[in-house]
């Protein structure tokens, strides 16, 4: 399963960036995933993003 970004309701906060346990989300005007081969697929991004744009 792969990590996917709303980029239509992400707000660009960077709730996410802080949450990921190895650094693969950085916020330009929205949040962008820079590696996803990397993610584990923890969920803190989609636990800590307030407006639910995240999934897995």
């Amino acid at each position: 399963m792969a990590i996917a970004i709303e980029k239509d309701v992400c707000i660009g906060c960077g709730a996410c960036v802080g949450a990921c346990p190895v650094s693969i989300i950085e916020v330009e005007d929205v949040a962008i995933i820079t590696d996803e081969a990397s993610c584990i697929e923890c969920g803190s991004c989609v636990d800590a993003c307030p407006v639910s744009a995240i999934t897995l």
